[in-house]
């Protein structure tokens, strides 16, 4: 099995996508990128809340292209606060071993007023994991995304669900998205480093993550 370098992206914002990231980092023992971080929470950045979680440690996670305080969309929160992104610069990392890659909300999210993150995610030609939840409205925005991907040439690895088992709904979105469901991630509390290992070993399967 080679696993080298995914993007994990997701149908919205709030999902559970960084969560997702962080275990799939763990359970690789692998390094973590986010290009672009656009405001913080009171957990911090998403780059620190996954060292956190993987249970890797601020060593596998390297430093964001672009950090900015605003927290909105990349493409104003640059505006904002005075920082221009130009995507041709934003290079993948060269690191070794397995690399986990994760944008920002949802797939169209505009990184630039002309470039939007699927756009990125084709010019890497990386394969990616759509994160979606299991909650009412999911199966439109995860149709979407695979549209707007395959629409750029960008690969899809499969889906991810994060949240209450909703089979019908789960069972949907991979056959008419024409994806493997990977697997799901279930409500977790306490989230801490312990059970979200746990969780990731219980529902997914690391082959299914090879190319």
């Amino acid at each position: 099995m080679s696993i080298a370098r995914l993007i994990v992206t997701g149908t919205d914002t709030g999902i559970g996508k960084t969560v997702f990231a962080a275990a799939l980092t763990g359970a690789l023992g692998a390094h973590y990128w986010k290009p672009v971080q656009a405001g913080l929470d009171e957990d911090g950045s998403d780059s620190e809340r996954v060292a956190r979680l993987s249970g890797l440690g601020a060593d596998k996670v390297l430093p964001e292209a672009h950090r900015l305080a605003t927290p909105c969309s990349p493409h104003r929160a640059a505006e904002i606060d005075g920082v221009r992104i130009v995507p041709d610069a934003i290079a993948v990392p060269g690191v070794e071993g397995p690399l986990v890659i994760e944008g920002a909300g949802g797939v169209l999210v505009p990184l630039t007023r002309e470039v939007t993150y699927a756009d990125l995610f084709a010019r890497w030609r990386l394969p990616a994991v759509l994160v979606a939840r299991t909650a009412l409205g999911t199966i439109n925005h995860a149709l979407l995304s695979f549209e707007a991907l395959r629409a750029r040439g960008v690969p899809i690895l499969g889906v991810a669900f994060v949240g209450e088992a909703n089979e019908d709904s789960e069972a949907t979105i991979a056959a008419m998205g024409r994806v493997r469901r990977l697997g799901r991630l279930p409500p977790l509390d306490p989230l801490t480093p312990e059970t979200l290992r746990a969780a990731f070993a219980a529902a997914f399967r690391l082959e299914d993550f090879a190319p």
